[in-house]
């Protein structure tokens, strides 16, 4: 198990609705020690951030989080103003409720027009599969792939469940060859986060394998 791979593909991540600025730093000050890929923070604190870290770690936030229902133009709006305050990478939550209705070309719409607004930017699309049935799963990841998008991505962590083994190895044979796979939600070890990439994740959305780290440094 390498440490260092694990903790490059980790958005190190914190969504909490009471979190402060100065957790928010700490953050970035893990991310930047530990070389993480990322940090995944809301967008209120994009800027500071950016500002704070500049071009030393990636700045990651979310957009129509956590329950992904607002419409197309306040997504693309918050989209945009993400990027121009500074975010490098985009994570959008579709429309659950259109896709169960089977309006998948809502759904596919809408991700296009976030990736357009996104343009080079990485735009990562939560599909919340604790919410869908594998049916359903099969069909985000083609919407996905067709909508242009860089990655699908397992879960908000704000719902029911998180990632799960099964849920990757299913966008792992159903997803383009351009599209990557996040596993994000409940990533609570070094081992189920090694699982997680040896499935086809490469990128895991979690709090708490930096954590696992300081902790094992500590007892060193």
């Amino acid at each position: 198990m390498d440490t260092a791979k694990i903790l490059a593909a980790c958005d190190h991540t914190l969504l909490l609705q009471t979190a402060t600025w100065d957790e928010i730093r700490a953050l970035c000050d893990d991310g930047m020690k530990y070389h993480t890929a990322s940090v995944c923070i809301p967008p209120c604190y994009v800027k500071s951030a950016k500002e704070y870290v500049g071009d030393r770690l990636k700045i990651c936030t979310v957009i129509g989080f956590p329950n992904g229902n607002m419409t197309t133009e306040s997504k693309v709006f918050e989209t945009k103003d993400a990027l121009e305050k500074g975010a490098d990478e985009i994570d959008m939550v579709i429309n659950i409720g259109m896709l169960r209705a089977g309006e998948k070309d809502y759904v596919l719409n809408e991700i296009k027009a976030i990736k357009a607004a996104c343009g080079d930017h990485i735009l990562k699309v939560i599909i919340e599969t604790c919410l869908l049935t594998d049916e359903e799963k099969v069909v985000m990841c083609d919407l996905v792939t067709r909508a242009g998008a860089d990655y699908i991505k397992t879960s908000t962590g704000f719902s029911k469940a998180g990632a799960t083994f099964a849920d990757v190895e299913l966008f792992a044979k159903h997803v383009g060859k351009n599209v990557k796979i996040k596993a994000a939600g409940g990533i609570s070890s070094m081992e189920d986060a090694q699982k997680f990439l040896d499935l086809g994740a490469s990128r895991l959305g979690t709090s708490r394998i930096v954590k696992i780290v300081k902790s094992q440094e500590e007892k060193a």
